[in-house]
C-alpha cells in the first residue's frame, strides 16, 4: 500500500508519524518503507489504511499487490532492502478484494472470475518474454455507463535493465525501446486465442498520464459510430523504469450488457520485418513437388466439363510491388499458386498488420506462410521473362514478354507504313 502513494500521500504519513517529511519522492518512500520495517503503531497502520482508501476508494489488489501479500513473514519486496514484517490483516481495508472468490460474492452476477482462462492470440512482430499483469476480466461493478477499473504491476530489477539496455536511437534523432511494456485488450472469450479488441469508449490512464490509443478509422456508413483499430499499446514511454515504484494504470470504459473485456499487459521484445523473414528461411524451402502436385490437379480434365484446361500461366511479377519476386511465398491456406514476395509482404505487416493475401484476399497470418520451392527454382533459372506456363505434366515453360512482343508489332506496323509512303512517292513520280 505505502508503495502505490504519491508524494503528497508519503508526506502526510511521515508528518503523522513525527518523521521527516522533505526530500525527493524515492527518499520519502524509503523513510516510510522503513517506518514500517521499524515499529508501526495502530495509529500509523490506520492511517496508512486510510490514505489508501482515499488515493483507490475503489480499488481492487493486482497481481503485485497479491504477490506482496503472498511472501512469507520477513521477505522483502523487490527492490527493498533488509526483513520486513507481515502485513497485519488490520491493515487491509474491509472492501479489499483478495481474490476470486470475493470478487464472485460481492458480485453475484458475473459469471466471469477475476483472472479466467483467457488466451491472447500471438502477435509475429512481439515475442514476449514475461506476463506483468495476466489476463483480467474488466467486468461492470455498477449500473452506470462508464465504468473504472485500477491496476498495478511492478517490474523486476532484471526487467528494468531489460528495457534499459533495449534503448536504440531510430532514424530522426528519435529514441526507442525494442524491449517494451505492451498493454493489450480482448473480448473476455476462453474458447480461443482472443485478437486484440478495444472497449468501447476507452481511455487509459498509466501512472497519471492519459496512453495514447491509435486514431478513429474513418466511419465505413453514414451515421455510424467511429472506431478504433484495436491493436496492442506500448506504454513504455509511461512506465516507471524501477524496481522499487510499481506502476498504476486506471482503464475507463462504456459497459455493454453481456460483454466483458479483459485486460494483461506483458513485457515483449519488438521484431522487424527482417527478422521475420530469417525466421521463415530458417523454416526451409517447401518442397517443389508439392507444387507440382497441385499444378496437375488443376489441370487434370473434369469429365462433367466441357472445356479443358490444358495450361496455366502465372507472372513471376509480385503483385504488392510490381517488381520481380525475391523470396516467392504464400499461405498454406491459400488454393491459387501466383506467389507474392515475402519481404514486401512483412514490411507492409510491420506497418499496418493485416495479414491478408494480396492475390485472394484471405487470411495470410505468418505461421501458415511458405516459400515456394519450385518458384524459386524456376527465378533461378529463367532470368528474362516475367511470365511462365505451366503444362498439364506439371513442367513449365517461359512466355515471350508482352514488351517485346509489343516493341516487335510496333516494329512491323512502322515497316509497313514505309513501304507505304514508298509506293506513294514512285506513283507521284511516274
Amino acid at each position: 500500500m505505502v508503495m502505490s502513494f504519491r508524494v503528497s500521500e508519503l508526506q502526510v504519513l511521515l508528518g503523522f508519524a513525527g518523521r521527516n517529511k522533505s526530500g525527493r519522492k524515492h527518499e520519502l518512500l524509503a523513510k516510510a518503507l522503513h517506518l514500517l520495517k521499524s515499529s508501526c503503531a495502530p495509529s500509523v497502520q490506520m492511517k496508512i489504511k486510510e490514505l489508501y482508501r482515499r488515493r483507490f476508494p475503489r480499488k481492487t489488489l493486482g497481481p503485485s499487490d497479491l504477490s506482496l501479500l503472498s511472501l512469507p513473514p520477513g521477505t522483502p519486496p523487490v527492490g527493498s532492502s533488509g526483513p520486513l514484517a507481515p502485513i497485519p490483516p488490520a491493515l487491509l481495508a474491509p472492501g479489499t478484494l483478495l481474490g476470486p472468490k470475493r470478487e464472485v460474492d460481492m458480485h453475484p452476477s458475473l459469471p466471469q472470475p477475476v483472472h479466467p482462462d483467457v488466451t491472447m492470440k500471438p502477435l509475429p512482430f512481439y515475442e514476449v518474454y514475461g506476463e506483468l499483469i495476466r489476463p483480467t476480466t474488466l467486468a461492470s461493478t455498477s449500473s452506470q455507463r462508464f465504468e473504472e477499473a485500477h491496476f498495478t504491476f511492478a517490474l523486476t530489477p532484471q526487467q528494468v535493465q531489460q528495457i534499459l539496455t533495449s534503448r536504440e536511437v531510430l532514424p530522426g534523432a528519435k529514441c526507442d525501446y525494442t524491449i517494451q511494456v505492451q498493454l493489450r485488450f480482448c473480448l473476455c472469450e476462453t474458447s480461443c486465442p482472443q485478437e486484440d479488441y478495444f472497449p468501447p469508449n476507452l481511455f487509459v490512464k498509466v501512472n497519471g498520464k492519459l496512453c495514447p490509443l491509435p486514431g478513429y478509422l474513418p466511419p465505413t456508413k453514414n451515421g455510424a459510430e467511429p472506431k478504433r483499430p484495436s491493436r496492442p499499446i506500448n506504454i513504455t514511454p509511461l512506465a516507471r523504469l524501477s524496481a522499487t515504484v510499481p506502476n498504476t494504470i486506471v482503464v475507463n470504459w462504456s459497459s455493454e450488457f453481456g460483454r466483458n473485456y479483459s485486460l494483461s499487459v506483458y513485457l515483449v521484445r519488438q521484431l522487424t520485418a527482417g527478422t521475420l523473414l530469417q525466421k521463415l528461411r530458417a523454416k526451409g524451402i517447401r518442397n517443389p513437388d508439392h507444387s507440382r502436385a497441385l499444378i496437375k490437379e488443376k489441370l487434370t480434365a473434369d469429365p462433367d466439363s466441357e472445356v479443358a484446361t490444358t495450361s496455366l500461366r502465372v507472372s513471376l511479377i509480385c503483385p504488392l510491388g510490381k517488381m520481380r519476386l525475391a523470396v516467392p511465398c504464400r499461405a498454406l491456406t491459400c488454393a491459387h499458386l501466383q506467389s507474392f514476395d515475402a519481404a514486401l509482404y512483412l514490411q507492409m505487416n510491420e506497418k499496418k498488420p493485416t495479414w491478408t493475401c494480396p492475390v485472394c484476399d484471405k487470411k495470410a497470418p505468418y505461421e501458415s506462410l511458405i516459400i515456394d520451392g519450385l518458384f524459386m527454382e524456376i527465378l533461378n533459372s529463367c532470368s528474362d521473362c516475367d511470365e511462365i506456363q505451366f503444362m498439364e505434366d506439371g513442367s513449365w515453360c517461359p512466355m515471350k514478354p508482352k514488351k517485346e512482343s509489343s516493341e516487335a508489332s510496333s516494329t512491323a506496323q512502322s515497316k509497313r507504313a514505309l513501304r507505304q509512303r514508298i509506293r506513294r512517292r514512285l506513283k507521284l513520280l511516274t
